[in-house]
C-alpha cells in the first residue's frame, strides 16, 4: 500500500513539474518577445551568417601576400591545417579552411577573367 502511494506521488509530482517547466518556458518566450530579445537574437544570427571573410583577412590567416604563388599558399594551408588537426583546435582549423576557400574563389575568378 505504501508503495502505491509513493508511486502516485512520484507520477503526480512529475506531471506538476513538467507543466511548471512548460509554463515557465512559455513565459520566458513571451518576455523575450516583449523585450525584443528574440528579434535581437535573430538579427545577430543573420549578421554573423552574412559575415564573409575578406581577402585581407584570409591572407593574414595563411600568412601570405598578394604576390605569393598559389602553390605556396596551398603548402601553407596544408601545414596549418594539419598542425591544427594534431593540436585539436577545430576553430583555427576552420578559419584556415575558410581562408583557403576565400583565396581559391579569388584565384578562380582571376583565372577566368584572364581566360576570357
Amino acid at each position: 500500500m505504501a508503495s502505491k502511494i509513493l508511486a502516485n506521488l512520484i507520477v503526480m509530482g512529475g506531471g506538476i513539474l513538467a507543466r511548471a517547466v512548460v509554463q515557465a518556458y512559455r513565459q520566458a518566450l513571451a518576455n523575450a518577445s516583449k523585450n525584443g530579445v528574440a528579434q535581437e537574437t535573430i538579427q545577430n544570427t543573420i549578421r554573423r551568417a552574412g559575415k564573409v571573410m575578406t581577402e585581407q583577412e584570409a591572407r593574414q590567416i595563411l600568412g601570405v601576400t598578394e604576390e605569393t604563388p598559389w602553390e605556396e599558399i596551398a603548402k601553407k594551408y596544408d601545414t596549418l591545417f594539419e598542425n591544427n588537426a594534431k593540436n585539436g583546435s577545430f576553430y583555427l582549423q576552420s578559419k584556415v579552411h575558410r581562408a583557403k576557400e576565400c583565396l581559391e574563389s579569388i584565384q578562380q575568378s582571376k583565372s577566368q577573367g584572364t581566360a576570357s
